[in-house]
């Protein structure tokens, strides 16, 4: 596909609706962890800047955010468990709203993947007690990841609760809708594998056991806010920190249980990290989910313009999550529709303090 014909016949720049969220496009702009955010987790300057600058795109769905105490993955992770952090994100939302741009909020309780010193003191949870391999990244410095408490049925039960409470506020802060985080191998990705969910009771032991958390959490939050304000992020056979599912029909009888319950609700979109988007896995989970798909090729390589339009004109999806490509280019859009030149990435300033590598790529005309 040549640069001309996808600036000028390509669906990627029409508009789309997923739920009750309405898009001028169908680039989304993927949730791209930057920890900017300071000690306390309150959203300032730089990200109202940031988001700004990008609301061009059908989507922003925002860097992932810690929903309740002791779920930060790392000091500089925004949060939406407080109100000075809900006041925080409101600054944000009024900031892309008065550009025409639509945004949503990432949820993300990372579990077992942290420590007690990022979190003042507090206890590491997950599914079951098994310790991710490897070192955190502290403020007192790089200890080994502790053994996590396993939740109890009742704990996992309050843990839905704060998804609920973390959803509400994210709206009253002007949030267009909310994505709960259920890949790269966060909380409720760990409870989906059975390589960190060894538990035997109603949240373990069978597919559709291990695929529960997920379906009362996202079903509690749809009803707290409205299924068609309410996404879903997975990543199927994803080994991301340590959350191994290797076996191809287990991964399908989890995830074909997931969104088998979850289709019922009428969400607004499930957003698919997968290497193979137009694959037969993914494909097979969009006909089980029956709603809006947000196709993201994950990691392995940046999501060009060319790869975009073809998953959106060969209808693999109705929009296209997209990363480095929209660090370095807040004006995406404008180049992949008229066909111009890129900004590189510098990744060597993906995770900072300041503007730098953040809020100072050109626009092609002042932005």
């Amino acid at each position: 596909m040549s640069l001309s014909s996808v600036s000028k016949n390509s669906a990627l720049f029409t508009p789309v609706s997923l739920g009750e969220i309405q898009l001028a496009n169908r680039v989304v702009m993927a949730p791209l962890t930057r920890f900017r955010s300071g000690a306390s987790g309150v959203p300032g300057d730089l990200l109202v800047e940031h988001y700004r600058q990008r609301a061009s795109v059908g989507l922003i769905i925002t860097e992932g955010t810690y929903p309740v105490a002791g779920s930060r993955v790392s000091v500089g992770q925004p949060g939406i468990a407080t109100d000075e952090q809900g006041a925080g994100w409101r600054r944000v939302t009024e900031a892309v709203h008065s550009r025409g741009g639509r945004i949503v909020m990432q949820l993300m309780h990372c579990g077992r993947a942290t420590h007690p010193d990022t979190n003042d003191g507090l206890r590491v949870v997950a599914p079951s007690p098994v310790a991710l391999p490897g070192r955190a990244h502290t403020p007192q410095g790089t200890p080994p990841f502790p053994v996590p408490h396993a939740l109890t049925a009742e704990e996992a039960r309050a843990t839905v609760d704060g998804f609920v409470d973390a959803a509400r506020r994210a709206v009253g802060a002007g949030m267009d809708g909310v994505e709960l985080h259920g890949a790269n191998g966060f909380l409720l990705h760990q409870f989906l594998s059975p390589a960190t969910n060894r538990r035997t009771d109603e949240y373990g032991g069978s597919p559709h056991a291990r695929a529960r958390f997920a379906v009362e959490a996202v079903t509690a939050v749809a009803d707290a806010v409205g299924a068609g304000r309410v996404g879903l992020r997975i990543s199927p056979e994803s080994s991301s920190l340590d959350v191994l599912e290797p076996d191809r029909d287990d991964v399908l009888a989890t995830y074909g249980a997931l969104v088998d319950q979850l289709r019922p609700l009428g969400l607004a979109y499930l957003s698919v990290l997968h290497e193979e988007p137009a694959g037969d896995l993914v494909r097979e989970l969009r006909r089980r989910f029956g709603g809006p798909l947000i196709a993201n090729s994950g990691p392995a390589s940046a999501t060009t313009r060319e790869e975009a339009a073809h998953l959106i004109d060969a209808a693999h999806a109705d929009a296209v999550a997209v990363g480095r490509a929209l660090i370095a280019n807040p004006d995406l859009v404008e180049r992949w529709q008229g066909a111009h030149p890129e900004n590189g990435p510098r990744p060597e300033l993906f995770y900072g303090a300041d503007a730098e590598g953040y809020n100072d790529y050109p626009f092609l005309t002042a932005g």
